[in-house]
């Protein structure tokens, strides 16, 4: 879709929302959209990070990459949001960059735009749904327009979350990402760009 801007904001502590992000922007970029890849900054203490390897190896690999900025979410006509699911919830570095985004939300900077979002968690009933609509109320704060995957295409049935798109990382927290996932990203991205360029409209 020609002239749409999409902003894809995300935390990931040991990569595996990393790598979704990565997908996203391809599929974005493949639909037309003129795509921001963003990172929020780590708040973790050192000594948090530095006791799981995975982590402290994916914070030094992604370290300097750019960060998420609120001209970022003003910038874009669609915003995907992802987050590792922590308790239910998003998870706490996601959720501090959007508490700062006050000051556009009160110029109505945050509204009209189309959002989604994707998540990850170690068990398949770890809170990958209450993760997902817990970031949509804050969207609904914003006055802007869920754009959730749905049913809208069969290959959601495989992947099974009509809420965004969600990964299983295992006991051992490493289960790649699957082609019923991948199919459910690029689908995400595809239409969150096309419902954007037709708002836009």
């Amino acid at each position: 879709m020609a002239n749409v801007k999409l902003a894809i904001i995300y935390y990931s502590a040991t990569g595996t929302i990393h790598g979704m992000a990565e997908r996203l922007q391809q599929a974005g970029e493949k639909a037309g959209a003129e795509v921001r890849l963003r990172q929020v900054p780590e708040l973790a203490p050192e000594e948090a990070i530095s006791s799981n390897a995975a982590w402290s190896q994916h914070f030094d690999k992604t370290k300097d990459e750019p960060k998420a900025t609120a001209d970022d979410v003003v910038w874009a006509d669609a915003v995907l949001f992802g987050s590792p699911t922590r308790y239910g919830n998003i998870a706490s570095q996601l959720k501090q960059f959007i508490d700062t985004l006050g000051p556009q939300w009160a110029q109505g900077l945050l509204a009209d735009k189309a959002y989604a979002g994707f998540t990850a968690s170690q068990t398949a009933h770890g809170g990958q749904e209450s993760t997902l609509l817990a970031l949509y109320n804050t969207i609904h704060h914003f006055g802007g327009i869920v754009v959730a995957p749905g049913y809208t295409d069969p290959l959601k049935f495989a992947d099974g979350n009509p809420y965004g798109v969600s990964h299983v990382t295992g006991a051992t927290n490493d289960d790649p990402v699957t082609d019923a996932e991948y199919a459910a990203l690029d689908h995400m991205a595809t239409r969150i760009v096309t419902i954007a360029g037709k708002l836009k409209g």
